[in-house]
């Protein structure tokens, strides 16, 4: 992240205590900026629509009838905002579901202060911010039936050596400027390679590199967030 560029946030929570406190938190940290903040489903589409937020921090509990539909909607509206749910939910399924539909993290409520910061930075830099537990769960989902190797065995056989060795270190949750340091060469070839990844892989970002690599054992998933 560019050190010059806000990141721009949208808070939605039919709390207001809760509102005030996530605000209180992200305005100790002057490169992350409120842009807006909504109670309601029809607020945060309005605000979402007129803003459009790098980071949407998005309760699923706003007491309307089927919460999961707001993903979708926000997605439709500002397709290039992240969305990290944040949650006092401890249905699973919900969660999983939530991801599934396009949510990029899941912090729940009674996590540390400092997890939020680092879910909206995580998540502005292409990488997912997942308990290891809903990982495993979403990578047993999206797995076919049978083998987990073999239908997609002819794309991996398509990566060079370098693309394999740069797949791998995303899946570790590298971001460009440490694979390029790490294999010594430039960030721009990086995204080169990147873009070659993607193509072969059929993947659109890295979020879904890193679900392909962990699900055909190029890469070993992250440690649980705390």
């Amino acid at each position: 992240m560019a050190k010059d560029k806000n990141i721009l946030i949208m808070l939605v929570d039919d709390h207001e205590v809760v509102r005030t406190g996530l605000a209180s938190i992200i305005k100790k940290h002057p490169h992350l900026k409120i842009v807006g903040q909504a109670a309601t489903r029809a607020e945060a589409l309005q605000i979402a629509r007129d803003e459009q937020p790098d980071i949407i921090l998005l309760d699923l509990d706003l007491g309307e009838d089927n919460d999961l539909e707001t993903i979708p909607q926000l997605m439709e509206i500002t397709p290039d905002s992240k969305i990290i749910v944040l949650t006092g939910l401890r249905d699973t399924d919900v969660l999983r579901e939530a991801v599934k539909l396009g949510a990029r993290g899941v912090v729940k409520k009674e996590n540390a202060a400092s997890d939020v910061i680092d879910a909206i930075q995580e998540v502005h830099e292409g990488s997912a911010w997942l308990e290891r537990s809903m990982m495993g769960q979403l990578l047993s989902d999206m797995s076919p039936a049978g083998s987990k190797v073999d239908p997609e065995g002819q794309r991996i056989r398509s990566l060079t050596g370098r693309e394999s060795e740069v797949v791998g270190l995303v899946g570790e949750g590298l971001k460009s400027k440490e694979v390029a340091a790490r294999l010594f060469i430039s960030e721009t070839t990086v995204r080169h390679h990147l873009t070659s990844i993607f193509s072969k892989l059929e993947v659109s970002d890295r979020v879904e590199l890193m679900l392909f690599a962990y699900r055909n054992g190029l890469a070993k998933a992250p440690q649980a967030k705390k």
